[in-house]
């Protein structure tokens, strides 16, 4: 690549990403021609309108609910400043939100108060910035496919989660809301509540499932690497209940989540 043709691809990089910091008219004129119908500065403006609409349109369908939620006006002004922030850098849009929660709660308005006296609203947005990345992430993450799931006679001792298997602790009941979203309402900001997630996908489907504290944190351990045994022992530790009501908890727990797939059966 010549040096005037690399200096000529940095500068157009430039006007698009930042059009801000290359809009100066001199300039413009010094790398474009008018056309019989646009000036050169209008030229460029269809290349920058056009790669933020791009990059808006990948982002709404990324974060599909949390766009719902702010209204497209708003939620675009959030893009604008996080593409400014944090311009693309990836030979692929997928993943071009993956830095958009935390940037959400790096910018939120009362970022430097203490948690407890923050705003519940910000706290909603970014919990479920956070979920929908979660969700988006699912699609394309390492799966069982390919593999046998565990089926009921798999013993204990060769159960382990599988690959796609996901856990995430929300402070609100992002899950309903998505799905309300999803399902064409219009929901309420709801009230906060203690939300224990596992996502996970089987035979290329998307499961989402509530948990309880113990449940989550079985698999917790299991994820880790710990065997079922182990896990529930030491999950049972925690929560203080006996071994008895363990292995009980176990057995309610153990067919359903074999049948939704939540583990393989290890290699013998």
């Amino acid at each position: 690549m010549s040096e005037d043709l690399h200096a000529l691809e940095a500068w157009m990089q430039g006007c698009i990403l930042r059009p801000d910091r290359a809009m100066q008219a001199e300039s413009i004129r010094a790398h474009l021609v008018a056309s019989p119908t646009l000036s050169p500065a209008a030229r460029l403006a269809i290349y920058q309108r056009g790669y933020v609409a791009r990059l808006l349109q990948c982002l709404e369908g990324q974060f599909k609910a949390l766009c719902h939620t702010l209204g497209q006006e708003l939620f675009a002004d959030f893009v604008a400043e996080y593409l400014r922030a944090h311009p693309s850098r990836s030979s692929t849009l997928s993943d071009l939100g993956a830095r958009f929660p935390d940037y959400l709660e790096e910018t939120r308005p009362d970022a430097g108060l203490p948690p407890a006296e923050r705003e519940a609203w910000a706290d909603f947005m970014v919990d479920l910035a956070r979920y929908e990345w979660a969700l988006y992430l699912a699609f394309d993450m390492e799966g069982h496919e390919g593999s046998p799931l565990a089926d009921p006679a798999t013993p204990d001792a060769a159960l382990r989660p599988q690959l796609s298997l996901r856990l995430s602790r929300h402070a609100f009941p992002v899950d309903a809301y998505h799905h309300g979203v999803r399902s064409g309402l219009s929901p309420e900001m709801p009230a906060p509540l203690d939300t224990r997630l596992c996502v996970l996908r089987k035979d290329f489907r998307i499961g989402i499932f509530r948990l309880t504290a113990p449940q989550h944190d079985f698999l917790a351990r299991a994820r880790a690497g710990q065997d079922i045994e182990t896990a529930l022992r030491e999950t049972a530790a925690e929560h203080g209940v006996t071994a008895g009501e363990a292995a009980e908890a176990w057995g309610r727990w153990r067919g359903r989540w074999i049948e939704q797939g939540f583990f393989v059966a290890a290699p013998s």
